[in-house]
């Protein structure tokens, strides 16, 4: 059974960071491009960012590039988001979500699984 668990949400103010977590089991964590995405209250699931099998190649949505980071540990099959100068427009459920398409500016209909998200609240 595979499961996709993120950890990490919390409130933070303005100008903060945070680090989101998704710990995969389940599935061979080394052949599964990695994503994560986001939903603001009365707003679609967005992209947020992605990164490709190994780690090389990664991809960000245009309102977060240059503040977050996407990474992953296949060793610990774990990918992270490192979030920085945070702002309020980034209160949202952030998910991880898994997919076999190759790495890219990814849509939530292609992703194959899904965790449960975790919230971040960002204060002004």
């Amino acid at each position: 059974q595979v499961q996709l668990v993120e950890s990490g949400g919390g409130l933070v103010q303005a100008g903060g960071s945070l680090r989101l977590s998704c710990a995969a089991s389940g599935l061979p964590f080394t052949t599964w491009t990695m994503g994560w995405f986001r939903q603001a209250p009365g707003k679609d699931r967005e992209f947020v960012a992605a990164i490709n099998l190994s780690g090389a190649m990664t991809y960000y949505a245009d309102s977060v590039k240059g503040r977050f980071t996407i990474s992953r540990d296949n060793a610990k099959n774990t990918a992270y988001l490192q979030m920085n100068i945070l702002n309020p427009e980034d209160t949202a459920v952030y998910y991880c979500a898994a997919t076999r398409k190759v790495a890219g500016v990814l849509t939530h209909y292609t992703m194959d699984f899904w965790g449960k998200g975790t919230l971040v609240t960002v204060s002004s």
